[in-house]
């Protein structure tokens, strides 16, 4: 005889009697290999869907360039096809011109950048802590933000000379404006309560600003960092033609124009878009990943 799929079972304690329901599962557990293909089925379009998404708007702009490239509305020269510049970046890259202007420009944005990242977090964070800091260092950063970049470029020129010390000082003090900004705001921007929640249960000052202050206002830092990148590219590649240094994208884009190589320009500005695509998602994601997006601080 077989067994009932459920059973149920009485047994006697000390005391009154209880009822003691014991179900055992007689049969086995079985699964059905239909659900886990329709389930990866899903996922896979899904991830295509998204790919297709992001993907659909470079082949509309690279179909209209080339439909005016092909119309002859202007010179080849100067609006040259994608073909052409493809063939340009594959011979500047494998000549290695390419990855030497390149690997020059990147090498000062980053000393530039995490110069400007050190003192613009730094200042933000104690003008949002510090009335007498925020009174003393707000307006004249009010006053400095909105001049152009360019504009301060014949100052370091004259004060640091040619090369590369004026442009990696030059890129610092442009990009560091929005990140100051930005942390100021997030940390004005943390509320109260978390702070005298914090300090009622024995936080001292250190801990305070390591659990409480630097969490709140990381989303803002980020930000900040995300417009003074934007704005070390912008300075950057115009102060590389002021600044006469050998070798850097800037360079190369302005050398070009020159001669009307208009591919060569294409194909520096190519390589810039490429290295900010980068930076964002193998640096700025990464760390949005694994801080504010793990606290539940941004969806």
């Amino acid at each position: 005889m077989q067994p009932e799929p459920w059973t149920t079972r009485r047994t006697a304690l000390a005391g009154p009697p209880r009822m003691v329901l014991c179900f055992a599962r007689m049969a086995d557990v079985t699964t059905d290999p239909g659900i886990f293909a329709a389930s990866s089925a899903s996922s896979e379009d899904a991830r295509w869907r998204v790919v297709a998404r992001n993907v659909f708007p470079f082949i509309v702009v690279f179909g209209l360039w080339e439909i005016v490239a092909r119309s002859g509305i202007f010179p080849p020269r100067l609006f040259p096809s994608l073909v052409t510049v493809a063939k340009t970046f594959v011979d500047l890259t494998i000549s290695g011109i390419l990855i030497h202007h390149t690997f020059d420009t990147v090498l000062r944005l980053l000393v530039g950048f995490f110069l400007a990242a050190a003192v613009g977090v730094a200042l933000g964070i104690l003008m949002g802590r510090s009335r007498r800091a925020e009174d003393i260092a707000l307006p004249l950063v009010s006053i400095a933000a909105p001049i152009p970049g360019l504009a301060y470029a014949p100052l370091f020129l004259l004060w640091f000379g040619l090369g590369n010390k004026s442009t990696v000082l030059l890129v610092a003090f442009v990009s560091a404006f929005p990140i100051i900004f930005n942390t100021w705001t997030g940390v004005k921007a943390v509320k109260e309560v978390w702070v005298r929640s914090a300090q009622a249960m024995g936080a001292d000052d250190r801990r305070l600003f390591a659990k409480v202050i630097l969490p709140g206002s990381l989303p803002y830092i980020l930000t900040g960092l995300r417009l003074g990148l934007a704005q070390a590219w912008r300075i950057l590649v115009g102060i590389e033609m002021l600044a006469a240094v050998p070798w850097g994208l800037g360079w190369m884009i302005f050398g070009a124009r020159e001669f009307l190589n208009t591919d060569v320009m294409l194909s520096g500005v190519v390589v810039i878009g490429v290295l900010g695509l980068a930076l964002e998602k193998l640096v700025f994601e990464k760390i949005e990943r694994y801080t504010v997006m793990r606290w539940g601080m941004m969806t």
